[in-house]
């Protein structure tokens, strides 16, 4: 994969929507003699958001913040598991991940904490069903920290795969309307009661990376022999400092046990033949532009980092964590970057 990318178009003029990239950028999965974590670009936003969802999501699903765009789940599913394998979300929001899933012939399990995104997941799912979808897919309302309480005995060993993203970026997150009366107002863009310190959302950054360690160490009985977590993560900005959270969350899964063994790329625009269509919301274009009125030179986000994991082969190998981690440190700054104006 090139790492040769040009970000200087301004974030300010209107037409600037293009990354521009050397014409080998779809990148191939590593093979077995590579060394080091395998590398590999996924193209799931060929279509918009709305038009993925569009008939398999009900309408109140438009309301989550931060909806995982369903080819990154079906992606991440297609490639890790075979028809009739489980796969798991311990943070499932609207159940996009759940919904990929059975439609991909696969059994799914979803924990999400606040219960009106159970309602909605649970919905999501029983669409599924109407349209003729003959699945086992379950919601269980519970906070994913106390895994081990919500699932019990019944699936530990039988995950065959794991996919989720931890609550960030309130910046990236919600919709806007506009209106000639009050201008531009922000909907859509908190999780739950903002109060509520059960949501890993509204207790802090650095409790929230504690919280989703704890998720993640809970997984690893749960994971069969071979499988795999995939999580999806981008780097944001908070109070015009920036929040390295793929680097974060790759820390969180080691401390939890697990070795990384991919950093994958997941666009969020759409690939061109040699370039990259932006595909922000309008409120994502306004806050870059506010920010570069501000005297910060922001990009908006073409991407996701997409971490990927699987249970050490000897519990408390060190070794092996250490030089996994290793490994994909050294690869990840080459995707961090990659921004659409």
């Amino acid at each position: 994969m090139t790492d040769h990318i040009d970000t200087s178009h301004p974030a300010t003029a209107p037409r600037s929507r293009h990354l521009h990239l050397v014409p080998d950028l779809p990148a191939r999965m590593a093979t077995a003699e590579d060394a080091g974590p395998a590398l590999s670009v996924w193209t799931t936003a060929q279509a918009s958001s709305a038009a993925q969802r569009k008939g398999r999501y009900t309408p109140a699903s438009t309301a989550h913040p931060a909806k995982m765009l369903p080819a990154v789940a079906a992606h991440a599913i297609a490639h890790y598991t075979r028809v009739g394998d489980l796969v798991l979300d311990p943070m499932c929001g609207i159940g996009t991940t759940l919904v990929e899933a059975v439609h991909a012939g696969r059994r799914a399990i979803g924990i999400e904490y606040e219960p009106h995104w159970v309602d909605v997941a649970r919905a999501n799912l029983a669409l599924a069903h109407d349209q003729g979808v003959s699945h086992d897919g379950q919601v269980v309302h519970g906070d994913a920290r106390q895994l081990t309480t919500l699932l019990g005995s019944r699936y530990r060993g039988q995950v065959a795969l794991v996919v989720t993203s931890p609550p960030y970026g309130p910046s990236t997150h919600g919709q806007v309307a506009v209106s000639r009366d009050v201008g531009v107002q922000k909907y859509h863009h908190r999780y739950g009661n903002t109060l509520d310190r059960g949501n890993l959302a509204n207790i802090g950054h650095h409790r929230l990376l504690s919280g989703f360690t704890r998720i993640l160490a809970g997984l690893a009985d749960y994971l069969r022999p071979g499988g795999h977590v995939a999580v999806t993560v981008r780097p944001w900005r908070e109070h015009a400092e920036l929040i390295d959270l793929p680097a974060q969350v790759l820390a969180c899964g080691v401390q939890a046990g697990l070795v990384p063994v991919e950093r994958c790329v997941a666009l969020l625009a759409r690939a061109a033949e040699v370039d990259l269509v932006a595909r922000g919301s309008f409120f994502q274009r306004d806050f870059i532009r506010k920010q570069r009125d501000a005297g910060l030179p922001m990009h908006l986000i073409a991407h996701e980092d997409v971490l990927i994991f699987r249970a050490a082969q000897f519990p408390g190998s060190s070794r092996e964590l250490k030089a996994s981690q290793a490994e994909l440190v050294g690869a990840l700054p080459a995707a961090w970057h990659m921004a659409a104006a």
